[in-house]
């Protein structure tokens, strides 16, 4: 019998790499992980990562720059403030220079 993948450790290993003053997207660490259910599974993992505090969970926006997972932080500024605590500048809830402040693990990691 195959051993059975721990996707969400998996999700949580990737976004502990993502560097302070950078953001990475739920369909980038999707394609490095090779997630059959994609953003969307990691998305799942995301929302359940509010136990692990040393996952980063800030850092991970939508394929725009959106902050779509605001809602899950306690209040609807706090992941803009942690964000922005660490370099990330935000309007309309969207990541200011998003193109440059992207970190998508299969370029950085390598593939």
């Amino acid at each position: 019998m195959p051993e059975q993948r721990d996707y969400f450790q998996e999700v949580y290993e990737v976004v502990r790499l993502v560097p302070k003053g950078r953001v990475t997207t739920y369909g980038s660490i999707a394609r490095y992980l090779s997630l059959r259910a994609g953003a969307r599974m990691v998305g799942w993992a995301m929302n359940g990562s509010h136990s692990h505090p040393d996952v980063p969970a800030h850092r991970v926006v939508n394929s725009v720059g959106v902050l779509t997972g605001k809602h899950f932080f306690g209040g609807p500024t706090i992941m803009q403030q942690l964000l922005e605590d660490e370099g990330v500048k935000v309007e309309d809830d969207r990541v200011v220079d998003f193109k440059t402040r992207l970190w998508d693990p299969s370029t950085e990691l390598g593939l």
